[in-house]
């Protein structure tokens, strides 16, 4: 009788302790989620919320070293605000507009191109790159470029292939009514651009669209691909932040020209893009 007393006072205890817990997670969730949040806040609790892409040009690992062109431009941002950097990493570029909105991230570092409708939802830092969207497909002959697509014209009926939620949808769907025919566009919710195109080399998928710079270094890999096709007129690429967050986006403008004027910047992007 004694022990099922005990077992009843424990179960009663563990509840007590579990919904604790949660309220504390629930309450700590509004703390991060509700009022403004701008640099400040941010200042104050001495935290930036990133947001990045896990992939072989953004965040990856090597070893015990973290490397990538967006970890590296965010660890250098760090070093001249004397602010950490708190890492988010997503395989979605909506997901991380949803934590931006939400507050729970401050930035998405990623190569984010600047459109009229994500304009009047974000605020867009000064260009962190200039890119536009590629075309990648098999070589068809070393000695020859018979079998490549080099007309957009050819692009009808054809299947392209990208990451879920990627900015070439948008493109993609002008392109189908500028050609007027039909463009098949699978958004892959599993495989980033990275891999699609190695499913391209491999000859598992025709084709795939992605940004210029991760097209060239991944042909640095697999020169097998080609990537001379253009899909997409140049574009500012940039960083986002909430609409809020005014004195951020200026913090983070002057940070960004510190780095480009050191010559910081040339450095990261050569190793990566070069």
């Amino acid at each position: 009788m004694r022990s099922k007393k005990l077992l009843i006072l424990y179960m009663v205890l563990l509840v007590v302790v579990l919904l604790t817990m949660a309220q504390l997670l629930l309450l700590r969730r509004q703390a991060n989620t509700d009022g403004p949040r701008d640099f400040p806040e941010i200042r104050q609790e001495g935290v930036l919320r990133i947001a990045m892409e896990y992939s072989p040009t953004d965040y990856f690992i090597v070893g015990d070293s973290v490397l990538g062109f967006q970890y590296e431009l965010c660890q250098a941002i760090s070093s001249l605000a004397g602010i950490e950097i708190q890492t988010r990493l997503e395989t979605s570029l909506a997901t991380c507009f949803d934590l931006l909105s939400d507050r729970q991230v401050d930035v998405i570092a990623q190569n984010i191109p600047v459109t009229t409708d994500n304009k009047e939802e974000f605020l867009f830092t000064d260009p962190i790159v200039l890119n536009q969207q590629v075309l990648i497909q098999r070589k068809a002959d070393k000695e020859k470029e018979d079998g490549l697509i080099r007309n957009q014209l050819d692009l009808a009926g054809k299947t392209l292939y990208i990451p879920k939620d990627s900015p070439a949808k948008l493109r993609l769907r002008n392109l189908e009514r500028e050609i007027g025919d039909t463009i098949y566009i699978v958004e892959d919710e599993i495989y980033s651009a990275e891999q699609l195109i190695i499913m391209v080399a491999k000859g598992d998928i025709d084709y795939a669209v992605c940004d210029q710079h991760i097209a060239a270094y991944m042909e640095k890999q697999l020169p097998e691909i080609d990537d001379q096709t253009k899909i997409s007129f140049t574009q500012f690429q940039s960083w986002a932040v909430r609409k809020e967050s005014v004195a951020l986006l200026d913090s983070l403008n002057h940070w960004l020209g510190q780095v480009k004027e050191s010559g910081l910047y040339d450095r990261i992007f050569n190793r990566y893009y070069k």
